[in-house]
């Protein structure tokens, strides 16, 4: 996301006690994926403390990796380099247009393990046009991410974040009515703005000190955020934290983002 102000979407959890173990690591000394965390629309249609009451389960020194506005050949390709040298799994919200401009990329996300989710086609501030526009742009984006993600079947992608985090009452309830997870955020390092990686590792590291916990927003789109990450995930690990990975309940299998049957 391009962010002025941030405003994003949130999730749905299934519940605390629907936690897995992540697949083991063959790097000891890695930092790793603690655990998986499944959510869904019923229980916690949105989360992410800057946009909404409540976020997910963590416990203390828990965080979720977000990106947002990938994929971007020159830098994700770094993010997901980094997070596979220590063996953790993020969630990517991508563009549309981008996705179905790079299909392998989202590929590639998927085979390393992590979640995808849907951030519009063309990143737009929703809350700005009418909701009719709104929701084209939205299920276009779902489209563009299953496409490129086939052949698995429609309904695949069940993870929204709003562009600008510009959400409104009206589509907040369309997407949980058709089952799709809305992600906020709890703390970000302010990645859209010009900054050193070192200036975003010390602005991001003492953000998530007095936060100690909570879903991080990042974007895969910019080269700081990338020549950052190695750094920021040896923080992790060095301070203690650990590394959850959310996916979502169900594959989607019997409703499309359209909120259409799913066919085969």
């Amino acid at each position: 996301m391009n962010l002025l102000l941030p405003a994003c979407l949130a999730a749905a959890l299934i519940a605390v006690p629907h936690m897995a173990q992540a697949a083991s690591c063959p790097r000891p000394d890695a930092l790793g994926t603690a655990r998986i965390l499944t959510v869904d629309a019923k229980t916690t249609p949105r989360v992410g403390l800057k946009s909404f009451p409540q976020t997910l389960p963590l416990a203390d020194k828990e965080v979720v990796l977000t990106f947002d506005d990938g994929p971007l050949p020159a830098t994700t390709g770094k993010i997901l380099a980094a997070l596979t040298a220590e063996c953790v799994r993020a969630t990517f919200f991508v563009v549309g247009r981008n996705a179905q401009s790079l299909p392998h990329m989202l590929k590639t996300m998927v085979r390393d393990g992590h979640s995808i989710g849907n951030h519009t086609w063309s990143h737009p501030m929703l809350d700005r046009i009418a909701k009719d526009k709104a929701l084209a742009d939205i299920d276009k984006g779902f489209a563009a991410d299953d496409a490129a993600l086939a052949p698995a079947q429609p309904g695949t992608v069940r993870l929204f974040r709003f562009p600008y985090f510009a959400s409104t009452p009206a589509l907040l309830a369309n997407l949980e009515s058709r089952g799709v997870v809305v992600f906020g955020a709890d703390l970000w390092a302010s990645d859209w703005l010009t900054m050193t990686p070192q200036q975003e590792l010390e602005l991001l590291t003492t953000r998530l000190a007095h936060a100690r916990k909570g879903i991080i927003l990042l974007h895969d789109t910019k080269s700081h955020t990338a020549a950052m990450l190695p750094a920021f995930l040896r923080y992790l690990k060095q301070n203690g934290y650990k590394v959850v990975h959310v996916v979502p309940a169900g594959s989607g299998a019997g409703l499309s983002p359209s909120g259409k049957p799913a066919t085969n």
